[in-house]
């Protein structure tokens, strides 16, 4: 028998004694569920004194709007069953302030069964679950690529929102170590202004020293800190006493930023602020990678990774922004080819090459002003806009950048001449818009080079010949399409994982009986201009598919067929309807086709793009985005097209060796592919390197001349027969997956 020792109390007040102090809410009912007790842990949670809620149902008291009448029926049969109900519930205390409660509840039943009490048990979840809110209200807007400064000052205000006793700050750290604001929403300007372009260093306040050290640190008194010393001035005025600061760190380990609070007391931390301001952390951790990715992504999109000059997609919109909107634009534009370029790369290698092609856009830029518009157009070509310039003034560039260009390179000890090519179209004489200019420009400089190289032509209508014959060779293609010219060759694509073969990518050719083999480079676009691009297209699909079921019906295991489809196609209401024929005419499944487009068709607005990506996917056709890195998709459009691979242009290749920011925007590349669950392809592998340094980023599958180069059908089963179907393991090489 417990009669309370030397505390004298009796059994039922050691009861009380004890829910009283536990840390838990209490609440008894009687058989009507009215309240008939609660513990101080229950007052002091939500603010109800015992007269506020005894005779009251507990439902009344505890109930929410987010809770219903079938709930409730719920709850009471479970009860009913002698079940302990354990439920999340939403309600609001005394003082109008929202509470998220963990409820056990029992119902304590008399001897015949009936219901005699009801037992409940609160625990108070409405930190955490603060926490849980601000995290997936974050990355929402993370994945709907909200900018920067708008998520850090949404992690701010919501900070500030828990705690209303601090101030909130978050700032960035640039490349030349400076710190730069991001957020204060209760800072004033002036604080911010101050602030921005302070380099980090061992004395530069709390987040200063903080982003330099790499650690939190924590001053509980500013005005006798001497870390302090310098910037007291801006935060003691305001009522700002302490300040802790805590890093941002991304997976390489740097420091993008800090994270603060200021308080208006000497104090450090508690327990609660260091649980906040971990998860803020870790979300300005995930802020800044996204930002970085996608910056990478757009830098890739619109600036060459050799020369870090703009590439063609930034000319485009740079000559639309500026000319085909414009009433009355004047400009001249320059193609400029080098000449002899690729006796450089055949002769001293790649590496040689790119040094060579950098100085000589060094050379190039050096020439222009700032207001003309440079772009690396292609390998060794490059184009520039003068924006607001005539014929003389075209004339003086040209005559410097020849003069320039024609100084000898030296790379690697080796001296190198160098000269170039150059045709000159005027805006309006020889053009208005874009794409007419640099088609004159192109057809001027080819003129440049028949006359002997090293040096410039201006466009004229002569130049039109060229046009004269490509529409004869426009003649001869249909003639082809119709005696069966046009032919497949099938290009291996190779699992990384196993070695094996994972299907492979069937390619037009051309062999006319009197001009030989015709580049695709060349009779691909003359297709899509005399309108033979969709004949072509549906002779590939249907031909693909039944050499497919041949090798199917002969014994040899190829897995995916991928075929690539054109711009023009893809908007032709009936693909979907031809893929499905060709497949079920050779009793293909549609899992075994791939179709290849390139990224800038996957993001056409057009309805009837958008309407057949949606339909072949639905059927089960894998759909692949061709030369992926070359455009620009936003990665929340990209999670959200029919697409199950990316294809990672060739042009990325030939700098994967020896380019750190190619390697960087490959791995970028696959990362993504990764988080999407899409499988990648690395097209153009050359060399065991660049093999080697795919793999061990994960790449899927590899394509490229390293395995085989495109083969008819029949050297290509012949090329089976002797590989095995197994490509061997290569050595490890020194190139380093970044």
């Amino acid at each position: 028998m417990v009669d309370g020792g030397s505390t004298g109390l009796d059994r039922q007040q050691l009861i009380e004694l004890a829910v009283n102090e536990t840390n838990s809410a209490v609440y008894v009912t009687d058989d009507k569920t009215n309240i008939v007790f609660v513990n101080r842990t229950f007052t002091d949670m939500l603010g109800y004194q015992p007269h506020d809620v005894y005779g009251r149902r507990a439902r009344d008291v505890l109930g929410s709007q987010h809770y219903t009448e079938a709930d409730y029926i719920k709850l009471w049969n479970d009860l009913g069953r002698g079940r302990v109900v354990q439920q999340e519930v939403r309600t609001h205390a005394r003082d109008g302030r929202e509470v998220w409660l963990t409820l056990s509840l029992r119902a304590v039943l008399k001897p015949d069964g009936s219901f005699a009490n009801l037992v409940g048990i609160l625990e108070d979840i409405t930190e955490s679950r603060q926490i849980q809110t601000l995290q997936r209200d974050v990355l929402e807007a993370v994945a709907q690529d909200m900018p920067l400064a708008g998520i850090m000052n949404m992690i701010c205000e919501r900070a500030e929102r828990m705690f209303p006793e601090i101030a909130c700050s978050i700032l960035g750290v640039d490349e030349q170590k400076k710190l730069r604001p991001l957020a204060a929403p209760s800072l004033p300007p002036h604080f911010s202004a101050a602030i921005d372009g302070i380099d980090i260093g061992p004395k530069a306040g709390s987040c200063g020293t903080c982003a330099w050290r790499g650690e939190a640190v924590t001053v509980v008194d500013i005005e006798t800190d001497p870390l302090w010393d310098d910037f007291k001035g801006l935060p003691l005025p305001l009522g700002l006493v302490a300040c802790w600061s805590s890093p941002i760190k991304l997976k390489d380990g740097r420091v993008a930023g800090t994270f603060a609070f200021y308080f208006r007391e000497k104090r450090g931390p508690g327990m609660w602020h260091e649980q906040v301001v971990e998860a803020c952390v870790q979300l300005c951790m995930l802020a800044f990678e996204r930002h970085e990715a996608t910056a990478r992504i757009a830098r890739l999109a619109y600036y060459d990774g050799l020369t870090g000059l703009p590439n063609r997609t930034k000319l485009r919109e740079e000559m639309e922004a500026r000319f085909d909107n414009a009433e009355s634009p004047k400009a001249a534009l320059l193609f400029i080819d080098i000449d002899h370029f690729k006796d450089v790369n055949d002769t001293l290698g790649h590496s040689v090459g790119d040094s060579f092609l950098k100085e000589l856009a060094r050379r190039i830029e050096s020439v222009i002003w700032d207001i003309d518009i440079i772009s690396r157009h292609g390998g060794d070509e490059f184009v520039i806009v003068l924006d607001g310039a005539d014929e003389p003034r075209a004339s003086r560039v040209a005559e410097a950048l020849l003069a320039a260009i024609a100084e000898p390179v030296r790379v690697d000890g080796v001296t190198l001449p160098a000269s170039a090519s150059i045709g000159i179209s005027l805006c309006p004489k020889d053009g208005t818009d874009s794409a007419t200019l640099l088609r004159h420009a192109d057809m001027a400089m080819y003129r440049a080079k028949g006359d002997g190289r090293s040096t410039y032509r201006f466009f004229s209508a002569e130049m039109n010949s060229q046009a004269q014959d490509r529409l004869l060779l426009g003649a001869l293609l249909r003639d082809a399409v119709g005696n069966g010219q046009i032919r497949l060759a099938y290009q291996p694509q190779v699992d990384t994982r196993t070695g094996g073969v994972a299907g492979v990518e069937a390619l037009a050719r051309w062999t006319h009986p009197a001009l030989g083999a015709v580049p695709p480079s060349r009779f691909i676009p003359l297709a899509e201009d005399v309108g033979l691009i969709e004949t072509i297209g549906a002779f590939c699909i249907e031909e693909a598919c039944r050499q497919l079921r041949h090798w199917d019906d002969t014994g040899y295991a190829v897995p995916h067929l991928a075929v690539n489809v054109s711009a023009i196609q893809f908007r032709n209401p009936n693909l979907p309807g031809i893929v499905a024929a060709a497949l079920a005419l050779n009793r293909l499944g549609t899992d075994r086709l791939t179709l290849e487009v390139t990224e800038s068709v996957m993001m056409d607005a057009l309805p009837t793009a958008a309407a057949n990506a949606a339909a072949l996917r639905e059927m089960g056709i894998t759909i692949s985005m061709d030369d992926f890195g070359t455009g620009y998709s936003s990665l929340s459009h990209l999670a959200r097209l029919p697409v199950s691979e990316l294809k990672i242009d060739r042009s990325f290749m030939s700098d994967l060796e020896e380019s750190e920011a190619v390697q960087a925007m490959v791995t970028a590349v696959i990362r993504i592919g990764e988080t999407l669950k899409m499988r990648v392809v690395a097209e153009g592998v050359e060399t065991v390197a660049q093999r080697r340094f795919l793999e061990a980023l994960g790449c899927d599958v590899l394509q490229g001349y390293l395995f085989a180069h495109p083969m008819s059908p029949d050297d290509f089963t012949e090329w089976m027969d002797t590989r095995g179907a197994l490509i061997p393991p290569v050595p490890d090489v020194h190139l380093r997956a970044s």
